[in-house]
């Protein structure tokens, strides 16, 4: 993912967990807000509770492969973060996919356009 679309602040990873708005999902939790920017900011988190660190980066990996095509139909202006859930590593990247398009239709953030 492209530097000018990672939220990559602690601060503003902690303002989006805090003050934003969450949808969820068996394998993912999607926390967004508003961010006053031409762009969306994403941050992709793996908790302990996914396993040792190569299970939260295979979980990780598998994310931002499903977010990366999705970029271009997300409405600009939001800072969004995605957080993995447990059953996440039983996944196939389709269904992962499909979950992260439903959270973000839900949301109302992909441009009715495309």
């Amino acid at each position: 993912m492209k530097r000018k679309f990672r939220l990559t602040s602690t601060i503003d990873f902690e303002r989006v967990r805090r003050f934003g708005n969450s949808y969820a999902h068996p394998l993912l939790v999607l926390i967004t807000l508003p961010n006053e920017m031409e762009q969306s900011r994403f941050a992709v988190a793996a908790g302990r509770s996914i396993g040792n660190a190569v299970k939260r980066n295979r979980a990780k990996r598998l994310i931002r492969e499903a977010i990366h095509p999705q970029i271009p139909s997300i409405e600009t202006g939001w800072d969004l973060v995605i957080l993995a859930r447990k059953p996440i590593l039983n996944a196939k990247l389709d269904e992962i996919r499909v979950a992260l398009i439903n959270m973000l239709t839900q949301a109302e953030l992909l441009e009715r356009t495309r």
